[in-house]
């Protein structure tokens, strides 16, 4: 199963999905771009339909493997762990979330900041937000702000003991600029309800403190100084196009253990 991004669209998977199917592990893929009135909980039910709909047409009643990039990760979440927790209905095998703001985003918040929106708002349309972007008229930006309801409800739901969690994020610890060139290399983050602060701790969206799960550690990935990848590639952005993330979730669904 592959679950998409804010603002994006499945074809983000156009590189991943040649390797699974030389991998014989069919996809399915759950497009949520044409539901922009729709928040986490509406997208969260479209997702558990979408699931029982590709069940039903297949047959097929065995566990799913989920790898969802950035957003996607807190639909599939608000959907295996809040509307489907308790019940764990759903047959489950591995979550893998690349760059997932799992714990709301600074980036959110400081969109909709009046005095500093604006400006970032500026640098990134065209980039992550569409000309025209509001964001107090997008439910996605407004669900996923640290402070908002339903990342307190995904925060308090807890993980599921039946699934496997990876976390795959990406780092600019060499301070490059054309890592993200848009905020100079750097990502904004909010800790402990904070004001934001830069990092290098990020890919240019989503901080690596906004990634982290209890008892889940970090598969950190950072550009290699003169490696075939440019730095760019590994910003937010293009995760799920990287080649060496894309090897990444490869070595996670063939490993056999937990």
């Amino acid at each position: 199963m592959l679950v998409h991004g804010w603002n994006s669209h499945p074809g983000v998977w156009n590189r991943l999905v040649p390797r699974l199917d030389a991998a014989s592990r069919p996809s399915w893929h759950f497009d949520h771009s044409r539901m922009a009135d729709h928040g986490l909980s509406g997208r969260a039910e479209a997702l558990a339909t979408f699931i029982g709909e590709r069940r039903e047409e297949t047959g097929y009643d065995g566990p799913i493997d989920l790898i969802c990039h950035s957003f996607g990760t807190c639909i599939a979440r608000e959907y295996l762990e809040v509307v489907d927790g308790s019940a764990r209905r759903e047959r489950v095998g591995r979550l893998i979330g690349l760059g997932p703001p799992n714990n709301g985003s600074a980036l959110a918040e400081l969109f909709s900041d009046s005095d500093r929106g604006p400006a970032i708002i500026e640098r990134m349309t065209g980039v992550f937000v569409p000309e025209g972007f509001d964001p107090f008229t997008d439910p996605i930006v407004q669900d996923v702000r640290p402070g908002a309801l339903p990342m307190q409800r995904l925060r308090g739901a807890g993980l599921r003991p039946d699934l496997v969690y990876r976390v795959v994020v990406t780092g600019n610890p060499g301070a490059g600029r054309e890592f993200f060139p848009w905020l100079d290399g750097r990502t904004w983050e909010q800790r402990d309800g904070g004001d934001p602060q830069t990092t290098l701790e990020g890919d240019g969206c989503v901080a690596h403190s906004e990634s982290a799960l209890p008892g889940v550690p970090l598969d950190l990935l950072v550009p290699e100084p003169d490696g075939p990848i440019p730095s760019l590639q590994f910003c937010h952005i293009y995760l799920p196009r990287n080649p060496r993330v894309i090897d990444r979730v490869m070595g996670h669904l063939e490993r056999t253990d937990p």
